[in-house]
């Protein structure tokens, strides 16, 4: 720790930065570390301190040049030493969605904003920059990676023993078979966790006044996916009108789009992502004490049920009904961590 304390007093000094007063920041469920850096003047910008560099930093800049170049607004990155992990970049200030909804803001024109700049998002990324900048494509295969995580840190939980290889190998079987027809529709950009924590609201113009944060785990995949992200939260419920509203708001910018097939896709898509944060927010609690982010469980089962109800998630749903009998849902009790 002395160490790494050592490097970023060397980093911020290189920068002209040593006399700025340091204030940690509220983190996420990733290893990253933020703090705010208040020079003499009263101007702030943000410190990422962060421990996977290649995984986290470099693509974060990288992916940051693109959505900025396409009107886009993203923290600027002024100064990296990507090697040690640490950036400085621009400060959005404390204006997130969430917290504006949390103090009372009305959630229509928040969520239309979000919408809109998802929108620019995918009327505007350019072909074949993904491929350059090497993202990895979110396939049947690297979704079916990603929801095996609730089979090995999830069931073992609930069930008090392992999935048999055969209830294992079942449930990917089943996840491939709904992931397919999905996979193969419009694809772009896939920002993986769009919604009103990573959103900033911003005194600019148009689409760039929503501060796009927290993309550096980017790939290229459906577009269905950061809608159902952004309008069925695991942190905050949304109406049901409001998601109506902003699903048809998307799909009148996009004339030629089916909109059953749209539905669909973020049905099953949806189903994926809760899938996988309830074995994430289980992980979270019994490995590292972190059990404020039970709370969502009831909520984010909710979600992942009304979608496992739909004819389209069939084959997901028998599998659930088999292997997670009641009672190993929303209504069970994590054990205290030790």
């Amino acid at each position: 720790m002395a160490s790494r304390e050592a490097a970023i007093v060397r980093f911020l000094a290189a920068q002209g930065l040593a006399d700025a007063a340091r204030t940690p920041l509220a983190g996420d469920a990733s290893a990253r570390r933020y703090e705010r850096l208040t020079r003499p003047d009263g101007s702030s910008l943000i410190l990422v301190d962060t421990p996977v560099p290649a995984e986290d930093l470099t693509p974060f800049i990288a992916i940051g040049a693109v959505l900025d170049r396409i009107g886009l607004s993203v923290p600027i990155v002024r100064a990296a030493n990507e090697r040690e992990g640490l950036a400085i970049q621009d400060d959005f200030g404390t204006d997130t969605f969430f917290r504006l909804l949390a103090d009372g803001a009305d959630p229509e024109p928040l969520y239309a904003l979000a919408t809109d700049a998802l929108i620019a998002l995918h009327q505007r990324w350019p072909d074949g920059e993904g491929e350059r900048l090497g993202l990895p494509v979110y396939d049947p295969a690297l979704f079916v990676e990603q929801t095996l995580l609730f089979a090995d840190a999830y069931c073992p939980v609930v069930l008090k023993r392992s999935l048999s290889e055969k209830d294992r190998s079942d449930l990917a079987t089943v996840w491939r078979a709904v992931l397919e027809p999905v996979c193969a529709g419009p694809r772009s950009l896939l920002l993986r966790d769009y919604h009103v924590d990573n959103l900033m609201r911003l005194p600019r113009d148009g689409v760039r006044a929503a501060g796009l944060i927290d993309f550096q785990a980017a790939g290229l995949g459906p577009t269905a996916y950061d809608l159902v992200s952004l309008l069925e939260d695991a942190r905050r419920d949304v109406p049901d009108a409001l998601a109506v509203a902003m699903t048809d708001r998307y799909l009148a910018a996009f004339p030629t789009l089916d909109p059953a097939a749209l539905r669909r896709s973020m049905a099953i898509l949806g189903a994926v992502r809760h899938t996988r944060i309830v074995a994430i927010f289980v992980r979270l609690a019994l490995a590292q004490g972190r059990r404020a982010y039970l709370a969502h469980l009831p909520r984010v089962w909710r979600l992942l049920d009304r979608h496992l109800a739909r004819p389209e998630l069939a084959p997901v749903a028998d599998w659930f009904d088999r292997c997670l009998p009641p009672g190993t849902r929303a209504d069970f009790v994590v054990p205290e961590t030790t």
